[in-house]
Order: C-alpha cells, then sequence, then structure tokens
C-alpha cells in the first residue's frame, strides 16, 4: 500500500481515508469479538492495542522525512534534485494552489521543531535523530 508513498502529498482528508482503510483492513484480520454469545466488531482503542505497529500516516510521513534527507544529500546538478529546488515560470491558473510536496514535508518538520532541515539533511546521523524523534509526533488526524 505504501509503494512510492515517499512522494504523495497528503491533505486531512487524504490522511482520514487512509486510516479509515487500515482500520477496516485490521478489523478483517482480527476478526469479531466474541463477547458471552453475542459477537461485535473491535473497537479503535483495541484495534490499537492489539496492532502495535504504527498507524500508516505516521509511517508515510517518516518516508518523507527519510527521502528528503536522501535528496538533499544527493548532487545538486542531478535531475531529482533539480526538480525539488526547480521553479516553473508558467501563468498560474486560477483558484487556490495546489499543495506542494515541499510544503506538506516542511509543516511535518515544524510540528517536529526543525527549523534549519537543509544543514541537519546533510549529516546522517543527526538526521536520523530528527526522523527517530518525529516517529511519536508525527500522529494522523
Amino acid at each position: 500500500m505504501t509503494c512510492g508513498a515517499e512522494t504523495w502529498t497528503l491533505t486531512s482528508k487524504t490522511e482520514k481515508m487512509l486510516m479509515k482503510w487500515e482500520r477496516e483492513i485490521l478489523r478483517k484480520i482480527y476478526g469479531p469479538t466474541k463477547e458471552n454469545v453475542q459477537c461485535r466488531i473491535k473497537t479503535n482503542e483495541e484495534l490499537r492495542t492489539k496492532y502495535k505497529s504504527q498507524v500508516i500516516v505516521t509511517v508515510i510521513k517518516i518516508r518523507r522525512l527519510e527521502w528528503l534527507g536522501n535528496v538533499s544529500r544527493m548532487n545538486e546538478t542531478g535531475s531529482v534534485m533539480k526538480i525539488l529546488e526547480g521553479k516553473l515560470e508558467v501563468k498560474r491558473g486560477r483558484g487556490r494552489p495546489r499543495l506542494r510536496w515541499i510544503n506538506d514535508v516542511e509543516d511535518d518538520l515544524r510540528k517536529l521543531g526543525v527549523k534549519r532541515w537543509r544543514t541537519e539533511a546533510l549529516n546522517r546521523e543527526e538526521w536520523a535523530s530528527v526522523i527517530g524523534g518525529g516517529k511519536d509526533k508525527l500522529k494522523g488526524p
């Protein structure tokens, strides 16, 4: 499900949809709870206690931060870096601009309290500590 998720831009609607999908799958995997004679579906809290792994939205956000660190350490003349830093000079359409990937990732970094991510991402160990500390703070909606 998360193949290529490093490049996704997550809106709150998308995050809610992914979390709902994850809970549906977990309910199918773990099945109903039997109380006395009756069966009922598991609550969200019961699913969280059984499934001790991270929520899918958190996994995606962590992967994006890892990808950002890899891209920032790449050669500046490389095509990936050109795309990340590039500016298109075309006339903008009407309406609100679409959410860009870098804006979404920078919003996650603000939640983590990272101010100078470009310099921190150049050092692998420092960037790994930023990502490791973010696993608890980057929750879904």
